[in-house]
């Protein structure tokens, strides 16, 4: 039997988990592989047994578990765990779970999804103008792993460059190259790993 096409919660875009659904690689994915974020249109369909949406969204009617009085509880592993899990290798969501749910349990949801609107319109950006078919994961996890400044100051310099050195709007290729040596410029004084070394 087919699951509802609405939406779970209101806020598809952090998982109730603590995962930053709105920056990952799969949220922007176009077709069937596309995931609707957290609890959104579909959701049940593509992740039918989810045990953080049972006990937080169906029982608790709360959005995230940072808003649960039981949070953390024994679903989630420690901070260390989270730090040595193997990530994936497109997306470090693992990470930064218990650092979104602590930050929703101090300052509240909506502060949270102000923040990270303000980093998806970043990453949208990204894609947008530079994604050369081969960087959507890497500006995902310098969306995921770098602060709001850092991304708007490598967004800033790519373009400048761009324009000062006169690469063609439709050269995609040597775009992504340039914003992707600033992201990487940042990220490494800010011992940031946007690209998983392979093991």
């Amino acid at each position: 039997m087919a699951q509802a096409k609405h939406s779970l919660k209101k806020y598809p875009t952090i998982g109730v988990c603590g995962l930053d659904c709105g920056l990952c690689p799969r949220y922007y994915t176009k077709g069937t592989s596309r995931c609707p974020g957290c609890g959104g249109p579909d959701f049940l369909n593509k992740h039918p047994s989810c045990s953080f949406i049972t006990c937080c969204v169906k029982k608790k009617n709360l959005e995230v578990c940072g808003q649960c009085s039981d949070f953390p509880c024994s679903k989630f592993k420690t901070e260390q765990e989270y730090q040595q899990m193997e990530e994936s290798s497109s997306y470090p969501s693992n990470k930064i779970v218990l650092q979104n749910l602590g930050f929703i349990k101090e300052h509240g949801i909506k502060v949270f999804i102000d923040r990270q609107r303000k980093r998806i319109k970043l990453l949208e950006r990204m894609i947008e103008n530079f994604d050369d078919g081969r960087s959507r994961s890497f500006f995902c996890r310098a969306a995921c792993l770098l602060d709001v400044t850092s991304l708007e100051s490598s967004l800033n310099k790519a373009s400048r460059k761009i324009k000062t050195v006169n690469i063609k709007t439709d050269d995609i290729k040597t775009k992504a190259r340039i914003l992707k040596e600033y992201l990487e410029k940042i990220a490494s004084k800010k011992d940031v790993e946007l690209v998983k070394k392979k093991k």
